[in-house]
């Protein structure tokens, strides 16, 4: 009586199956990936200039933020009130490089009184070069 043996076989890994697999997590990542910098979702029209100039600045700048409703933002961080900023610039310099620039971006809507407030706590701070944020105009 004989009897037959099944011979194994050496296992086999189905590339092709692999590379589906692959090619399908890497549409995946690409599409869900965005190559956009970090913004904060502030709503802030900002004012027209005409003279503007890009900053030549090698590190990034710690940005003040007011809004619409006078509300400050520093570095995504809110500030309660104008009183209080002096003391919040304070902080983020002993938290980050006391050389790290700031500038300021207030949406167009914001009173000038206000602006003025703002600025006199930015000169208690210490803060004595403050550049804006505005846009370009549009060209026709």
């Amino acid at each position: 009586m004989r009897f037959y043996v099944k011979r194994k076989r050496t296992p086999q890994i189905i590339i092709v199956s692999l590379i589906d697999i692959f090619a399908m997590l890497l549409i995946f990542f690409i599409v869900t990936t965005t190559f956009k910098t970090a913004e904060s979702e502030l709503s802030i029209k900002l004012p027209t200039s005409k003279t503007a100039s890009a900053a030549k600045n090698p590190t990034e700048p710690m940005v003040l933020a007011i809004t619409s409703e006078e509300k400050i933002i520093l570095d995504d961080h809110p500030v309660k009130n104008v009183e209080e900023l002096s003391s919040a610039i304070e902080e983020a310099k002993k938290k980050y490089t006391p050389e790290r620039p700031l500038a300021m971006k207030a949406d167009q809507k914001v009173s000038f009184g206000f602006i003025v407030q703002v600025i006199d706590s930015l000169k208690k701070a210490g803060v004595t070069n403050l550049p804006t944020f505005t846009k370009a105009p549009e060209q026709k």
